[in-house]
C-alpha cells in the first residue's frame, strides 16, 4: 500500500506494507535486554482469592499483570521530564508521529578509557543533512543487542559537544541503540541529556530521545520516514515502537 507524504513542500512516496521495525520488545525472559540494575520485567497472571488470570489455570480469559521499568526494559522514548523536577509526560509533549529521518552508522572511538561518539564523527557522517529525526546505529552491530545485560558495563555514549551539534543541527527526535546517551556512571551530570533538551536555556519540551533500538544491517544508511509509535503513558518515558519506511 503506497502513501504520499508531503514534507517541506516536497512529496515522498513510501510503501506502508513494508515497515522496518527497529524496536526491541519487552519480555519477561531473563535474557531480555536490560540496564540500570533492575530485574527482568514480570508478566504473570493476575491472582486474587481463587482467581488466576490464565486459561491454562482454568480461567475463561488470560488476564496478566505487567511490571517493568521503561528506561531499563526494551525500546522506550523519553522527554525532558526524565531529568526535570517538574513533571513532564512524553504523552503530553509528543504530538506528531511521522518524521523525515536520517540513519547513520557510527563506530564509537576510544577516549580516556571510554568508548564515545564524537562531534567530528557526526559532522563527517551527516554532512549537509539536517534531519528532524536522527537514528544512530553503533558498531559493532550484532543481534546480541536485543538481549544484552548492560548494567556495570560502561556502554558507549555521546559526548556533550557532539550532542550540542545534534541539537543545533535541528534534530528534534534522536534514536540510538544504546541504553543511554550519557555515561553509565557520571555522578548525575547527564551532560548529553541536558545538551539535547537545552536544559539550561529554552527547554525543548517537544524533543525526544529514544533508546534501546536495534537497526539490522539490512537497513542501509540514508533517508527514511519514521513512524514513532509511543504508548500513551503519562510518564517521562514510555515503551515505543519506532518503524522506518524506505523512501521510493
Amino acid at each position: 500500500m503506497k502513501a504520499i507524504i508531503t514534507h517541506n513542500a516536497k512529496e515522498y512516496q513510501i510503501d506502508l506494507s513494508k515497515p522496518l521495525d527497529i524496536s526491541i520488545s519487552i519480555s519477561n525472559k531473563d535474557d531480555s535486554v536490560n540496564a540500570w540494575y533492575v530485574d527482568a520485567p514480570k508478566i504473570e497472571p493476575h491472582r486474587e482469592k481463587d482467581f488466576t488470570g490464565s486459561i491454562a489455570a482454568g480461567s475463561s480469559t488470560n488476564f496478566y499483570d505487567i511490571s517493568f521499568n521503561p528506561h531499563s526494559h526494551g525500546t522506550h522514548t523519553e522527554c525532558v521530564g526524565h531529568i526535570s523536577a517538574a513533571h513532564q509526560s512524553v504523552n503530553e509533549n509528543l504530538h506528531q508521529f511521522f518524521f523525515l529521518a536520517e540513519v547513520i552508522t557510527v563506530h564509537p572511538s576510544e577516549e580516556n578509557g571510554d568508548v564515545v561518539i564524537t562531534k567530528e564523527q557526526l559532522q563527517n557522517l551527516l554532512g549537509n543533512h539536517s534531519p528532524r529525526a536522527l537514528v544512530i546505529r553503533t558498531l559493532p552491530n550484532t543481534v546480541s543487542k536485543r538481549n544484552r545485560q548492560y548494567s556495570h558495563t560502561n556502554p558507549p555514549y555521546i559526548l556533550e559537544d557532539a550532542m550540542v551539534f545534534i541539537r543545533e543541527l535541528g534534530v528534534e527526535h534522536l534514536l540510538i541503540d544504546l541504553p543511554s546517551v550519557d555515561r553509565e556512571k557520571d555522578d548525575g551530570k547527564l551532560l548529553a541529556h541536558k545538551a539535547f533538551w537545552n536544559f539550561n536555556g529554552d527547554i525543548r519540551l517537544g524533543a525526544t530521545i529514544t533508546e534501546f533500538i536495534f537497526v539490522p544491517d539490512a537497513i542501509i544508511d540514508g533517508s527514511y520516514f519514521l513512524n514513532l509509535q509511543v504508548a500513551p503513558f503519562e510518564n517521562d518515558a514510555s515503551p515505543s515502537r519506532p518503524v522506518l519506511f524506505k523512501i521510493e
